[in-house]
C-alpha cells in the first residue's frame, strides 16, 4: 500500500512544483502555442510546414552534432577507462583537471579557443615561424566541431567513468579465470556493463551540440548557420518568432526522444550492474 505523504512533505515539495510550473512547463506551453498559431492568434500548421525551407540547416546541425558526439565517445571512453584504473588519489586529481575548464564560462572558453586558432592567433603564428603556411581554421566546419568537442567532452567522460567505477571487480576476475584476455574482457564484459553510461554521455553531448548557437557563431565565423542560430534570429524578430517557436518545438521533440532513449537504457542499469 502506498504511503500517504504528510502535509509537511507536500509543503516542502511546493516550491519545486511552483518553480517547475513557472520556468519549465509554462515556457514549453508558450512555445507550443506560438508554434501552432499565427500573428492573429488563429490556429495554423503553416509555421510547421514552413520548416521545410530549413531542411539543409537541420541536416547540417544533425551531422555536426553526430560527428562531435562520436569524437567525444572515441576520446572520452578511453579517458574514462584510464581514470577508473588509477588510484583514488590520482582519480581525484584527474577529475579536477577534467572539470577545471567547466568552472569557466562557455563564452570565455570559446573566446580562448578563438585566440588560439584564429588566422592570426597563437597556433597560426607559431606555425608561420616554423616555416609553415598560415593556419586558416576559424570559419570552417572543423572549427565548429572542435569547439563542440572541447566544450562538451566532460559530459561524455563523467557518466562513462561513473559506470566503470560501479563494475564489480569480480566480473573481471571471473572473465580472466574463464580464459578471457584483456581485449575480450573489455569488449565482452566491461563494454556491455557500461552501456548505460555510454547512452547517458551520448545524450548529454548530442543535445547541447545540436542546439548550440554561440560556438557556431564565433568559431564558424558567420559563414553558415546551425539550427540554434536560426532559432535565435527568429526570436529576435517580433514578426518571425512564430517560426522560431515551431523550430523550437521540433527541437524539443528531438530532445524528448533522446531523453526517452536514455531512460530506457538507464532503467536496466541496476540489472546490469549489481
Amino acid at each position: 500500500m502506498k504511503k500517504k505523504r504528510s502535509f509537511f512533505e507536500r509543503a516542502a515539495a511546493a516550491p519545486y512544483m511552483l518553480w517547475s510550473l513557472l520556468f519549465i512547463i509554462a515556457p514549453l506551453l508558450f512555445v507550443l502555442y506560438f508554434a501552432v498559431t499565427d500573428r492573429n492568434g488563429d490556429f495554423t500548421f503553416e509555421n510547421l510546414l514552413s520548416l521545410s525551407s530549413y531542411s539543409h540547416t537541420f541536416v547540417m546541425s544533425l551531422g555536426f552534432s553526430l560527428i562531435a558526439t562520436v569524437i567525444c565517445l572515441l576520446i572520452g571512453y578511453p579517458l574514462a577507462y584510464c581514470m577508473s584504473r588509477t588510484s583514488t588519489r590520482t582519480r581525484s586529481i584527474l577529475m579536477v583537471l577534467l572539470m577545471l575548464p567547466m568552472w569557466i564560462s562557455l563564452l570565455i572558453r570559446t573566446y580562448s579557443l578563438m585566440a588560439l586558432l584564429d588566422n592570426g592567433g597563437l597556433v597560426s603564428t607559431f606555425l608561420t615561424k616554423l616555416g609553415f603556411e598560415k593556419l586558416t581554421f576559424i570559419g570552417t566546419d572543423a572549427a565548429v566541431i572542435l569547439g563542440m568537442v572541447y566544450d562538451f567532452l566532460p559530459y561524455m567522460v563523467l557518466p562513462i567513468y561513473t559506470s566503470l567505477t560501479k563494475i564489480d571487480p569480480r566480473y573481471i576476475e571471473a572473465a580472466a579465470d574463464l580464459g578471457c584476455n584483456s581485449p575480450k574482457t573489455l569488449f565482452h564484459v566491461i563494454l556491455p556493463l557500461t552501456v548505460p553510461g555510454i547512452v547517458s554521455g551520448v545524450t548529454m553531448v548530442f543535445v547541447p551540440s545540436i542546439s548550440t548557437f554561440y560556438i557556431s557563431q564565433k568559431l564558424g565565423g558567420g559563414s553558415f548557420d546551425l539550427i540554434g542560430d536560426v532559432i535565435e534570429r527568429q526570436f529576435k524578430n517580433a514578426v518571425t518568432y512564430h517560426t522560431g517557436a515551431a523550430i523550437s518545438l521540433v527541437m524539443m521533440i528531438l530532445i524528448l526522444i533522446s531523453v526517452a532513449i536514455m531512460n530506457r537504457f538507464s532503467d536496466g542499469e541496476e540489472d546490469l550492474i549489481v
